[in-house]
């Protein structure tokens, strides 16, 4: 039988399964595998400039297309260098598979040149991780490594390769099928328990669905619709879970949590059943854990056993699938009569509508609405940040946009190379990112990458000179002592005692323009449109929007740390 080396059968297993494109960065334990990338044609290299970056760029590539990303990086440095990329993947269930070079294994523990043990220091931040140790059994660990992370709960997969084991001669063959023992992921919905919270649902005389970001990774929104307007029942979502159901749908109230729709958090503490899909109830919207939903009888459908009653106490448990629940459910549910029930909603929308007073003559809430009249169609991708929460309370989303962001980390850096991963997922959707001044900064090089292969890409900062969600807590929590988040402030600042501060750095119009991207810089509200407009125009390259806004936005609603849904901030 033919024999092949180690890198060439890698090479071979990602045409299997169907890969096009892979992200990688090389080194001195990749290049053989970087040799034989290069003789192919078939999967697109991508070179980003930094391997977090990579990171992020092959797991908004996964999330927006729903194929597995694929990463490529070196031993040592390269391989640390995916440790926060790896954990926003696992936070969020994006199914990455991830190739670690690694020292020949005579060296491995012997602290070689540029060697960790990966495996090791990301064990719990991946779904599965695994040193390929013989030869013979790197096909059956690549097939399994694409298997795990898509299946089940998505999530990262590690797979370290030593320089040896890579170049030694073996078989040819890729496995075709796929047999874990002991991981058998549920592909089935119990239907006595999902009657069962149907008939409760049914019951209910004040029912509220909380779709989670479960909804959208299964792709499940279309049919969720249809079980929403079957059941007449309101939905609120978790901001990952924002666009499970269309934001202009009549029977969407909003995001539920720490910064909330008021009308939202107050449907979740009246609610008699909260009916939640593919969330795991982490504290930005539980709030203190003995008072969410204090009223509701719970039911619980997520594909993640562990995360069942890990939070909050359920009364109803379903592990499954959320599509193949809410395909299920569609078959069953029945007309709920609500109309009282979403009359008291309807009441507090207008009590208190989610809105955003202006300090400065141009607010971010200016912006987004722009972003919404000039897009039909569109990915947007955000930041962590006030921008991100401000993007979560006033996108809409549609069957034709959808939003993504590090969610469950919260990781700065995420937007520009989420962008990246998003455009050359999807050539020909507008791919939009909104970033802070401090997290652009974070992955500013990818600039480089953006302009090389000719991304389009419509970049939003918002200049507030601060790092401003930390700096809002230092407003309402720390009697304004604004420790370590304004950005302008250095040794000139220190000298004066804060009374003198330099002109803000970078100058993001000229740093985007030595890249060879387009930048322009808007002050003013009648600038928004044709910055945008003008955005549009440049289709080879980015285009970075620096929006200079006033410190003093906030994000409103908020709960205090520890409080409850009920104890909203609602304007200072």
């Amino acid at each position: 039988m033919r024999q092949i080396s180690g890198n060439k059968l890698l090479v071979k297993a990602l045409k299997e399964e169907g890969v096009d494109t892979i992200f990688g960065y090389p080194g001195a334990c990749t290049i053989d595998i970087s040799d034989e990338l290069y003789k192919q044609d078939e999967i697109r290299v991508i070179l980003p400039r930094h391997e977090q970056a990579l990171v992020h760029e092959a797991d908004a590539y996964a999330r927006t297309t729903g194929k597995v990303g694929v990463c490529l990086v070196t031993s040592g440095p390269g391989a640390t260098n995916l440790v926060t990329g790896l954990a926003t993947a696992n936070y969020d269930s994006v199914p990455l598979v991830c190739f670690t070079g690694q020292v020949a294994r005579h060296l491995i523990g012997n602290d070689a040149f540029q060697e960790v043990d990966i495996v090791g220091i990301t064990r719990s931040i991946t779904k599965y991780g695994v040193t390929v140790r013989d030869r013979a059994d790197l096909g059956r660990i690549i097939k399994e490594a694409f298997y795990i992370a898509r299946t089940g709960k998505p999530g990262p997969v590690l797979i370290d390769l030593p320089k040896d084991v890579m170049a030694e001669l073996g078989s040819a063959e890729y496995p075709k099928e796929v047999n874990i023992r002991g991981y058998k992921p549920n592909t089935n919905v119990h239907i006595g328990q999902l009657k069962r919270a149907l008939k409760m649902l049914h019951k209910a005389k004040r029912p509220l669905f909380l779709a989670g970001g479960g909804v959208n990774i299964a792709r499940a929104n279309a049919v969720f619709t249809e079980v929403v307007e079957k059941t007449n029942v309101p939905v609120v979502t978790t901001v990952m879970g924002r666009g499970a159901i269309s934001t202009d749908h009549p029977l969407y109230i909003g995001n539920l949590g720490m910064h909330g729709a008021y009308a939202a958090n107050m449907a979740v503490s009246e609610c008699d059943l909260l009916f939640s899909i593919g969330t795991r109830f982490n504290d930005r919207i539980t709030g203190k854990l003995h008072a969410f939903a204090p009223k509701a009888t719970i039911v619980h459908i997520d594909i993640d056993t562990a995360s069942i009653s890990r939070n909050i106490h359920v009364d109803i448990p379903i592990v499954a699938d959320a599509k193949a629940a809410i395909e299920k459910m569609n078959e069953y549910v029945e007309p709920c009569g609500n109309e009282k029930w979403l009359g008291k909603i309807e009441g507090w929308k207008k009590e208190h509508p989610l809105d955003m007073k202006k300090h400065g003559a141009m607010g971010p809430k200016d912006i987004i609405d722009a972003i919404n009249r000039q897009f039909e169609e569109a990915i947007i991708v955000t930041d962590v940040g006030q921008h991100q929460m401000f993007a979560a309370q006033y996108t809409e989303i549609t069957e034709k946009k959808k939003i993504i962001m590090s969610g469950g980390l919260g990781t700065m850096g995420y937007g520009f190379p989420g962008a990246i991963g998003a455009k050359l997922g999807n050539p020909d959707t507008p791919v939009i990112a909104i970033s802070g001044d401090g997290g652009m900064q974070m992955n500013i090089q990818e600039f480089a990458t953006a302009v090389l292969e000719e991304l389009p890409l419509v970049l939003c900062v918002l200049n507030n000179t601060y790092l401003g969600m930390v700096r809002q807590w230092q407003k309402l929590f720390y009697g304004k002592r604004y420790g370590m988040t304004n950005l302008r402030s250095g040794a000139l600042f220190r000298r004066t005692n804060g009374e003198e501060m330099p002109e803000y750095t970078p100058d993001f119009v000229k740093l985007a323009e030595s890249y060879g991207a387009k930048g322009i810089r808007v002050t003013k509200p009648e600038e928004i449109e044709p910055a945008f407009e003008e955005a549009k125009k440049n289709t080879k390259v980015p285009t970075l929007i620096e929006f200079i806004i006033d410190p003093e936005e906030m994000v409103y609603p908020m709960i205090k740390p520890g409080g409850t849904l009920e104890e909203m901030i609602l304007d200072c």
